[in-house]
């Protein structure tokens, strides 16, 4: 009688509150009780961690046995400056190393085309050679540490030149770890920095699958991304869907191109963003892993346990990087990354206070890192397994991200695959409308977005900030003309002209790019040699 009397009180209280809502619409109820668990079953939708579904993560002992890799991405200016960050980073405690390019090199142009003048190591390090990257990782073993490269266009060629400096440090190439981002889906969805058209650049992108698996078997040759989508605007259970959409997209075209899927999937990684609606964040990653294990188990056939597991990097949202007040950013990044652990992420990577205004100093970098160390070692949380599991709220969250998820899923199939949903804009076209959305809930202050429109302070104190040295593009193009002026011309001519020829034919292009940069090919020049062939992607405009 008493709890009749509790849940009718509750009931008359409730109709009084206003709806609340997570980032994605999902209705959020004052208390969850068992009831909002009828019809949840802990052995499908649940059970233990290691196992399908994998809802509660992809390892047995999870942090208990290792913790996530700490990786701080970074990459500024040439590869000089880099090198001495990631020396830091290292000294530091990064367990592995994130490398952000500059935009020309993202989309194959060398740093003396017109085209990247004033852009050279602005956002990220300049790469055009051998002689870069060998410059960028001077003094570090590259089979000693894993490395995750930031880049999708020019992909092929950043790990060819990656290969190709740690076999003149005379490394065994098989004993290399990392992740190569090569996913360019979601250029055209979110970023823009593409290159080819979408069928050719899938091509380059399986015969990285192919190529990456007789050849560098520990290297994770694709890391599909949502992170993006979400800096876009997208919320997170369109996050969800579209990434594992562009997913089930590069499982399909590696299937027509007579690849097995238990020998290509245990290396598919994926890239989720870790925003601050902290309990919604916790929910889509055990949401993503539950959804990706049937998707791979029951639409794809896959036998091996390993082709089920969804393995993720999460980083902490830029987007919600302010410029005001921007130590508040501290607290934004440690509460993403708690939802990243707790949501049983593999690797992370933590945004620093002051990237609203630049690319981080040291100091914030440190503090960005810390961040990660407290949490590991102070806070408790990776001491048991998916410590929110069985929560009333977490349980139905995770349940609701997926159902509302497939439904997109079903959208696209109905369109005839994310390809085609790309060609015709709808994807673009809902993040767009998402992020309409949200700055308008900004604008009216029905989203709170702590010092900018709520809590404002009058005067802000200035903060030291990392700055690019004027001087270093003028360097950058002297030494990329030194090296076109001392490499041997014929071999140098030889590789490009095969890079042109395999590109028109079948055979798989990275053993021709791997020879290219070895004969001091440059990433645009080798990038040419496949526009020669596949031409240039020209964006649709979605209205």
């Amino acid at each position: 009688m008493t709890e009749v009397k509790t849940a009718e009180s509750a009931t008359k209280r409730e109709a009084r509150l206003p709806i609340q809502e997570t980032s994605s619409h999902i209705a959020v109820s004052p208390l969850y009780t068992p009831t909002d668990l009828a019809a949840w079953d802990y052995d499908r939708d649940l059970g233990y961690p290691g196992e399908f579904p994998y809802t509660r993560g992809v390892q047995a002992t999870m942090y208990r046995g290792r913790l996530w890799t700490m990786r701080q991405y970074a990459g500024m200016g040439d590869a000089e400056e880099s090198n001495k960050r990631y020396k830091y980073l290292l000294a530091n405690g990064t367990t592995g190393l994130s490398v952000a390019f500059d935009l020309p090199t993202q989309i194959g142009l060398d740093s003396d085309n017109p085209l990247a003048v004033g852009e050279v190591g602005k956002v990220g390090v300049a790469i055009d050679s051998i002689e870069d990257m060998q410059r960028l990782f001077e003094g570090i073993d590259l089979t000693a540490i894993s490395t995750s490269m930031t880049i999708n266009a020019t992909a092929s060629i950043l790990l060819a030149l990656y290969v190709a400096v740690a076999r003149r440090q005379g490394r065994d190439i098989r004993k290399l770890s990392g992740t190569v981002q090569n996913d360019v889906l979601k250029e055209y969805i979110a970023r823009g920095t593409y290159i080819y058209p979408p069928q050719q650049a899938m091509r380059i992108i399986t015969d990285v699958f192919a190529w990456s698996k007789e050849n560098v078997p520990e290297w994770n040759t694709i890391s599909i991304s949502g992170y993006h989508m979400r800096e876009a605007g997208s919320t997170a259970v369109q996050e969800v869907a579209f990434t594992l959409g562009n997913g089930i997209a590069y499982v399909e075209a590696a299937i027509r191109a007579g690849l097995d899927v238990d020998k290509f999937a245990p290396r598919l990684s994926f890239f989720f963003n870790a925003h601050s609606n902290f309990l919604e964040e916790v929910a889509k990653f055990r949401a993503a892993r539950r959804m990706w294990a049937k998707i791979m188990r029951d639409r794809f056939q896959a036998k091996s346990p390993k082709s089920w597991m969804l393995r993720f990097h999460a980083q902490t949202a830029g987007s919600t990087l302010t410029a005001q007040q921007p130590e508040n950013n501290i607290v934004r990044t440690a509460i993403q990354a708690m939802a990243a652990v707790l949501g049983g992420t593999q690797s992370l990577h933590t945004n620093s206070f002051d990237e609203a205004l630049a690319l981080p100093t040291e100091a914030s970098a440190r503090i960005a890192l810390r961040t990660q160390q407290v949490i590991a070692f102070e806070s408790g949380a990776p001491q048991t397994v998916d410590p929110l599991a069985g929560s009333y709220y977490v349980e139905s969250l995770t349940s609701e991200i997926e159902k509302r998820a497939v439904d997109y899923l079903e959208k696209i199939e109905a369109m005839g695959g994310m390809l085609k949903a790309i060609e015709r804009g709808y994807v673009q076209q809902e993040i767009q409308n998402a992020a309409y959305e949200y700055q308008q809930a900004v604008d009216r202050q029905e989203a709170v977005v702590v010092g900018v429109n709520r809590f404002q302070i009058g005067e802000e104190k200035a903060v030291p900030i990392q700055r690019i040295d004027p001087a270093l593009e003028p360097r950058q193009v002297e030494r990329l003309r030194a090296l076109r002026a001392k490499r041997n011309v014929e071999t140098w001519q030889a590789a490009i002209r095969a890079v042109e020829d395999t590109a028109r034919s079948a055979e798989n292009l990275m053993p021709r790019i791997l020879a290219a940069v070895e004969a001091n090919a440059t990433v645009g020049e080798i990038s040419d040699a496949m526009r020669k062939v596949y031409g240039e992607y020209k964006e649709a405009v979605v209205i």
